[in-house]
């Protein structure tokens, strides 16, 4: 716990970026559920046999079976983490010029796709616009558009199509079993490979079980299983839904281009029997892929963050419906209309969770989407001023989530005093991670 001045002489040091915070400055972290769960007993008795052998360790074959069992890839290649399956599948993959579509490209995905010259085009669909619909598959990509692109004009430039579960770029929703199908009919119409960026592959394999009619005697695991099937690859980042601290995966069917990958893993990344992890670590992803897809783990997920959105709703600021399993996303622009988008709402009620009661979060708006131009004028801004509450895995209990409550309701009462901010530095993307800032007065 920290006291409001200590939390305010904290977000002068780091120019009111939140990444820039301190972990031990930081009383309830939300800032993403990436890496940051806790380890069961049986994850850490798997890493205690984990083998560091170099080349061949029996930890990655142990890996490489798991995997195998859980997507049906023959190609498996061990990362260190998800941006790095990203960066080797499209270094190997795209050639500049080209296309690639999407429900919705998570950020390091978009970043790794402009870096090798190509355009990162995201068609969510049209269900994704109204945020206060109870409608269940608000992740799922807008066929229609889908269709035409891959016979458009620019059809010869698209080079894959990639399917992100659940949406995290469109507030965590999930993917339906049917709308993936028919992407995949659509893919392989037009000969373009489709992969999966898989990070929270079980949680939305939980959601399809819950709201998809044809899949409700299903298991998560069964589910999950044929999402995998429907795909050409993955790009996994363990650090999610392999409930783990470092680690993903490429998975691949196509053994040419895997052996094209594999050579640039070597090169960047490590042997292709570790990829840039330790034995341990191999093994403690083997058994988080079993864990992941347990109904009670997932049952547990859900009952949490349905229990922090109602808290948020009694507080007073609305939330993208429905609440998925990894995050809450709070609609910043609609609770301080008093602050235009270019002045970063969601950043601004981001800074005031930290500084009532030490909650750190994220923007997911104009400082993470707009661009301005070299005078500071808006470009473009996001269609949604918001802010994300991820929740880690395994790690806060009802009594923590109680407090993150407590500290919304208390900044809805201050919200007409909520400053906007303005960027005083920049780096030349991603820049929601390093960029500087200062509030302005309203």
């Amino acid at each position: 716990m920290t006291t409001r001045a200590q939390r305010q002489r904290a977000l002068r040091r780091v120019h009111y970026n939140l990444f820039g915070l301190r972990a031990d400055e930081v009383t309830i972290d939300l800032l993403t559920d990436s890496g940051t769960g806790a380890l069961s007993a049986a994850q850490w008795a798997a890493g205690m046999a984990g083998d560091e052998s170099y080349a061949g360790s029996r930890s990655f074959y142990r890996f490489r079976e798991a995997v195998r069992e859980l997507t049906s890839y023959p190609c498996v290649l061990p990362v260190h983490q998800g941006r790095a399956a990203e960066r080797i599948l499209f270094s190997t993959l795209l050639a500049p010029g080209r296309i690639t579509l999407s429900n919705t490209h998570f950020d390091t995905t978009r970043a790794n796709v402009e870096l090798a010259g190509c355009q990162a085009v995201d068609l969510p669909c049209p269900q994704a616009q109204d945020l206060d619909s109870d409608e269940p598959f608000k992740g799922d990509i807008d066929l229609r558009r889908l269709d035409e692109a891959l016979r458009g004009p620019d059809a010869s430039r698209i080079a894959l199509v990639i399917m992100t579960l659940t949406n995290n770029g469109a507030a965590g929703q999930p993917v339906s079993m049917d709308n993936l199908a028919r992407a995949a009919g659509l893919c392989r119409k037009h000969s373009v490979p489709l992969f999966l960026d898989a990070a929270r592959f079980a949680e939305n394999a939980w959601l399809v079980t819950q709201h998809e009619p044809a899949y409700r005697g299903m298991s998560p695991r069964q589910v999950a299983e044929q999402a995998f099937q429907l795909a050409d690859g993955c790009l996994m980042s363990a650090k999610k839904d392999g409930i783990v601290h470092i680690g993903g995966f490429l998975g691949l069917r196509d053994h040419a281009l895997a052996e094209r990958c594999e050579l640039l893993l070597i090169a960047t990344e490590g042997f292709p029997t570790y990829g840039g992890l330790a034995g341990r670590d191999l093994d403690m992803i083997a058994q988080g892929l079993t864990e992941v897809t347990d109904p009670q783990y997932l049952r547990s997920r859900a009952d949490a963050t349905h229990h922090l959105a109602r808290l948020t709703r009694d507080a007073g600021i609305s939330i993208i419906e429905p609440p998925g399993l990894h995050a809450l996303y709070l609609d910043a622009g609609r609770l301080l209309p008093h602050i235009p988008a270019h002045r970063f709402p969601g950043h601004a009620l981001a800074c005031q969770l930290y500084l009532e009661g030490g909650i750190r979060s994220v923007e997911l708006g104009s400082l993470y989407l707009g661009r301005e131009d070299e005078n500071g004028t808006p470009v473009t801004t996001a269609p949604y001023e918001l802010v994300r509450l991820a929740l880690p895995r395994r790690t806060y209990g009802l009594s923590h989530l109680d407090h993150v409550g407590e500290v919304l309701a208390a900044a809805v009462k201050s919200k007409e005093r909520i400053p906007g901010y303005r960027l005083v530095e920049q780096p030349s993307f991603l820049r929601h991670f390093r960029c500087k800032l200062e509030p302005v007065p309203s």
